[in-house]
């Protein structure tokens, strides 16, 4: 799969460097420029046929809408994995210091139930245990 990518990553590179040239021509274009204008439009058009060629090897790659984003904002798109763990890391954070709170309200009221309903709370702790009621 990684060699699929990598063709048409290359493929990707020449479409943008023709691209970019093509850009340089119009932006200062001279008529005798024409010709090789022409040429440059006919590479684009090829090259982008062996792209669209390459799109069926590529058809069931799923990309996060948020990686476009980080595009569209000017960042490395590979930032985004980096960013979705630390995000991870800081909800893990969250969860488990409400689990961690939890656990000690839960202590803390087995204590002040077994003060208030001792008997009661003897057979919670039997049931728990697997053991009948005494």
């Amino acid at each position: 799969m990684a060699e699929k990518f990598e063709a048409l990553e290359q493929q990707l590179e020449l479409f943008i460097e023709n691209t970019r040239q093509m850009g340089i021509i119009v932006s200062d274009f001279q008529p005798q420029g024409q010709n090789v204008l022409n040429q440059k439009i006919q590479t684009m058009v090829s090259e982008m046929n062996e792209i669209d060629k390459m799109r069926s090897q590529i058809d069931n790659v799923l990309v996060p809408m948020e990686v476009f984003d980080y595009i569209d904002q000017g960042r490395n798109p590979n930032l985004y994995t980096k960013d979705c763990l630390e995000k991870a890391l800081a909800k893990n954070e969250h969860v488990k210091g409400k689990t961690d709170n939890l656990k000690r309200f839960k202590a803390m009221l087995l204590v002040e139930l077994s003060k208030v309903f001792p008997n009661e709370m003897e057979m919670y702790r039997a049931l728990k245990q697997g053991r009948g009621p005494t």
